[in-house]
């Protein structure tokens, strides 16, 4: 089953500062995930990120959180693999912190 894929504005912001081609990557591996992660098992984050998920583009990574009963994705946060959890201490404005 296709999972329905929002962005969170702090999704929306880190992707649009990224490179057309890096974009082109990030959202094919973004929508061959809304396809297949009843398939897959997906990677799940600890710590801070406790019930996210990273999805690995190369040296790219895309930390996400998935309602499977409803199938929707939401994309939190992209980055470079070297910074993303680095810069992510002050930034993860995620839906599930406001639940």
């Amino acid at each position: 089953m296709i999972y329905k894929v929002e962005f969170t504005p702090q999704g929306l912001d880190d992707i649009s500062k990224l490179d057309k081609s890096v974009v082109k990557r990030i959202i094919q591996k973004i929508e061959w995930l809304a396809k297949n992660l009843d398939l897959i098992i997906p990677q799940l984050l600890k710590g801070e990120f406790k019930g996210m998920y990273k999805l690995v583009i190369g040296d790219w990574r895309v930390l996400y959180t998935a309602d499977f009963k409803k199938k929707i994705i939401t994309i939190h946060i992209l980055g470079h693999r070297k910074d993303i959890y680095k810069k992510t201490k002050h930034r993860r404005g995620s839906k599930s912190e406001e639940e």
